[in-house]
């Protein structure tokens, strides 16, 4: 059974700008900061990097390096076929070991 790509529907992405530094580092910081901002939520799926890659109109390697990136700080989750995800978040040490009320 084949995935079906989906298009990325995130409005903070806008677009790259080529003279603006390496476009892995800028994708993953706009990444980065659609996690942070809540635009992008825990848990939800994110499309293959070629289909990313496409969409953005950059080199599959451009998309791979801003992955690794965020899989490397923790942002970023995978799991055999279910593909790339935002992962969810660690807790927090303040409520680490604390049973909720």
């Amino acid at each position: 059974m084949s995935r079906t790509a989906h298009n990325l529907k995130i409005p903070s992405l806008g677009g790259l700008g080529r003279s603006a530094g390496t476009l892995g580092r800028q994708l993953a910081q706009k990444l980065r900061d659609a996690v942070q901002s809540g635009a992008l939520k825990p848990g939800e799926s994110l499309p293959s990097t070629r289909a990313l890659a496409a969409s953005l109109g950059v080199a599959r390697g451009t998309v791979v390096e801003a992955f690794q990136q965020l899989f490397a700080e923790g942002f970023l989750d995978s799991s055999p076929r279910v593909g790339t995800y935002i992962a969810h978040p660690l807790s927090s040490p303040k409520t680490r070991g604390k049973k909720p009320r």
